[in-house]
């Protein structure tokens, strides 16, 4: 639909285009204008300058017509090196190299309901907003490896709803730990999740979080980058009875 300067704008050209081409015709009964040739044929010049300077003073009048900018996000900066420390808590069944830009803390929230869960532990990683969640379990009658396994292959497909795709890996380390690395893409709550055992004792489950809304685009910088890390903690992960 035009708007009111677009209609006026094109009615100008028309009337102008028109104006042009009219015929002059001369006066009658001697005046001035239909015995002077000069001036005669000035007129239609006349017309033509007049229509130009209406035309162009119309032009100006309309709205610039700007265009949006791509969407873009701020700018990450991910640390330069990969640098990690060796957690080993004493007490703790297990061992693992982590970020140094980061802090591990028990996760009280669930230790105080029971007892089975005083090995849970958030891994905060400082500058990246990014928290990891590691939880443990005993493998025995009441929890054996089948049903820890399902709830922890429910818990990664809780996401396929929102998930564009998810991509499992199998990694078995130097310690004979089997881990298992899901990456889940989209604009879902968690890029990576993670677990991994022994088949017979030991059973570990993590995932990873934002502090943010979740944005693949604008995030993925960070999750590229903690990739990484996240392999090399299962790289590096053993139990310490063994």
């Amino acid at each position: 639909m035009y708007g009111s300067k677009d209609f006026l704008f094109y009615a100008t050209i028309y009337t102008c285009t028109h104006i042009a081409h009219i015929p002059v015709k001369p006066k009658l009964f001697g005046s001035p204008s239909s015995d002077n040739p000069f001036i005669l044929s000035l007129q239609p010049m006349f017309r033509i300058t007049f229509c130009l300077l209406l035309l162009v003073s119309v032009a100006s009048c309309r709205p610039e017509v700007f265009s949006p900018k791509p969407t873009g996000y701020f700018k990450i900066d991910t640390p330069s090196t990969h640098r990690y420390e060796v957690f080993d808590r004493p007490g703790y069944p297990y061992t693992f190299e982590y970020p140094v830009n980061s802090t591990i803390q028990q996760d009280t929230i669930f230790a105080r309901h029971q007892q089975d869960n005083r090995y849970w532990i958030n891994i905060y990683v400082h500058g990246l907003e990014g928290i990891m969640n590691i939880t443990y379990k005993e493998i025995n009658k009441e929890q054996p490896l089948y049903k820890l396994m399902d709830d922890s292959w429910g818990l990664s497909y809780f996401h396929h709803e929102k998930a564009d795709y998810i991509d499992p890996q199998g990694i078995i380390n130097e310690h004979g730990v089997t881990c298992l690395l899901y990456t889940v893409g989209g604009n879902t709550a968690t890029r990576y999740q993670f677990a991994a055992t022994d088949s017979v004792k030991h059973f570990l489950r993590g995932a990873l979080y934002f502090d943010v809304s979740p944005n693949a685009d604008s995030l993925k910088p960070v999750t590229d980058f903690m990739l990484q890390d996240i392999e090399h903690m299962l790289l590096t992960l053993r139990w310490k009875d063994n």
